[in-house]
């Protein structure tokens, strides 16, 4: 499978929104609890990461152990390589339940939920979880409402301060004592219990957490949302190792590919990337609104948003900047990232340790990588600045969307969809006559390959094709290239998937 379709597996996944409120369309019993056991499964997902973890550490154990006494001592380096895998491990875990730890999720995750209890219930799980394991989007039966994870007050003067505890991230694997080699054999699903035993002993989540407020108005996502400030007094319920469930590796796998999304958004490891991919955006919207007005900014929206940056980058220049993303891995990082590292200072992860292959050495696969390499709250960011989660047609089909938006940014979004017609007919929608849509990226048909259902739409245009559709609802090519790239690549790695990316500044005609 090629890297980027297996990386932007995470962003074709499940995602939800809030709950419907007054006046609003009421949610059955049926499409909550579905909602509620595809939150719980990606939670899981991210719970068992540790497990798969040390899982794959295991078998490289025994394979080992299985090589003849003179090739050992050839290897003799390798034991202790395994026991800082499992230090790496441990540091990577300490983030993800950090993160966890901060999600408020918008549906209530305490709800005992039987869904083998219902039969359309259970043929509709049956059809969701099939949706999950493969390269697919899964439509979510909530997405109609859109949920922020974050907005002009969404940065927290008093985040979760966890500067105390990341302090073991501080340390260099080199410097690492023999007795620390020996604690790194801890079993990892104790140090997910004890984390959990811990926060709940201390009855909060190391301070008050700024929490954006749910938007369930698709219009209001346009809108500068407050932020709600609550404090979270015990720690989450669905965390509990007790109520884990067992799902397939190809779910921990997007875990890993979130951490490498990671680096490319966020760490100054993927500036090459995001000089690639992003800048090139970043200098057209320059060029194309020369003269932007704090009073009256330019509004970009920027469907496929991932972890965050893209969009943050564009409030920087002064624009309404609102990212819309589907994929609650995504989310959940995002919002943390977004919202609570500030206090934290520099976090650090290990994203190359599952890449065994293709390392030019042992030090190059047991790097480290500290993000954020600018904090957001400081970042210069527009009061506009938000995030807005659902499905891209279903979020933005309403008639109060339709001239809305200045400018439309998709990067690396297009191939996403099963109907990529529907999708440029829905940027056509958005943008007001004179507005220009920015693309840049492959066409690398998420569905093409896709072993779903027989009637698995996947709609696979050569680039021709979709300019022929671009031009037919009202757009105008002002300018084409095309841009090498790369996407969550390793640059020490013996092998690298380079893309040909289109890139191209199309305008709405008047």
């Amino acid at each position: 499978m090629d890297q980027r379709q297996h990386e932007e597996e995470v962003q074709v996944d499940e995602a939800a929104a809030a709950a419907a409120t007054t006046g609003q369309r009421r949610y059955s019993k049926l499409e909550e609890a579905l909602e509620i056991k595809s939150l719980r499964r990606i939670i899981s997902a991210y719970l068992n990461y540790p497990d798969a973890a040390e899982e794959d550490i295991v078998r490289n154990e025994r394979s080992f152990r299985k090589l003849p006494p003179s090739h050992k001592a050839l290897l003799s380096h390798l034991p202790l390589k395994y026991k800082r895998l499992r230090r790496c491990v441990s540091v990577n875990t300490y983030f993800i339940m950090s993160m966890l730890q901060a999600f408020d999720p918008p549906l209530d995750m305490s709800q005992d939920i039987d869904i083998n209890d219902h039969e359309d219930l259970q043929n509709v799980s049956e059809s969701h979880q099939a949706e999950g394991s493969k390269c697919s989007v899964e439509k979510n039966v909530l997405s109609e409402q859109p949920l922020p994870i974050g907005g002009s007050e969404s940065y927290v003067s008093e985040p979760i301060n966890s500067r105390e505890e990341n302090n073991l991230t501080g340390k260099s694997l080199e410097a690492t004592t023999k007795e620390e080699e020996m604690h790194m054999e801890v079993s990892h699903w104790s140090h997910v219990e004890n984390f959990v035993n811990s926060e709940k002993q201390k009855g909060s989540c190391n301070g008050n957490i700024n929490d954006v407020k749910l938007v369930t108005d698709p219009a209001a996502c346009c809108s500068n949302p407050d932020a709600s400030i609550r404090a979270t007094h015990l720690a989450h319920t669905w965390m509990d190792p007790s109520v884990q469930l067992n799902v397939p590796l190809v779910d921990v796998d997007k875990v890993r590919c979130i951490i490498r999304n990671i680096v490319r958004d966020w760490a100054a490891e993927g500036q090459k990337e995001r000089d690639q991919c992003y800048k090139p955006i970043l200098e057209e919207l320059n060029r194309l609104f020369p003269h932007r007005s704090k009073k009256r900014p330019p509004y970009c929206l920027v469907p496929g948003a991932g972890l965050g940056r893209l969009a943050l980058e564009i409030s920087c220049l002064g624009f309404v900047s609102q990212g819309n993303e589907f994929s609650y891995y995504m989310m959940i990082c995002s919002s943390f990232i977004l919202n609570y590292t500030q206090a934290a200072g520099e976090w650090t992860i290990y994203p190359w340790i599952h890449s065994n292959c293709n390392s030019l050495s042992d030090s190059d696969q047991l790097r480290s990588v500290s993000f954020p390499d600018i904090h957001p709250s400081s970042a210069g960011i527009t009061e506009g600045f938000s995030m807005c989660a659902g499905d891209f047609v279903e979020v933005y089909n309403d008639q109060n969307q339709e001239a809305y938006w200045d400018a439309v940014v998709t990067c690396f979004f297009l191939d996403t969809a099963h109907n990529i017609v529907e999708y440029i007919e829905t940027i056509s929608k958005l943008l007001k006559a004179g507005g220009v849509w920015i693309n840049l990226g492959p066409l690398l048909y998420h569905f093409a390959d896709s072993y779903g259902p027989e009637d698995e739409m996947s709609i696979e245009l050569s680039l021709e094709d979709v300019k022929k559709i671009a031009f037919h609802y009202g757009f105008v090519m002002e300018k084409e290239r095309v841009i090498e790239t790369t996407y969550t690549a390793n640059p020490r790695s013996m092998m690298q998937n380079q893309y040909y990316a289109a890139f191209w500044t199309m305008r709405k005609s008047q």
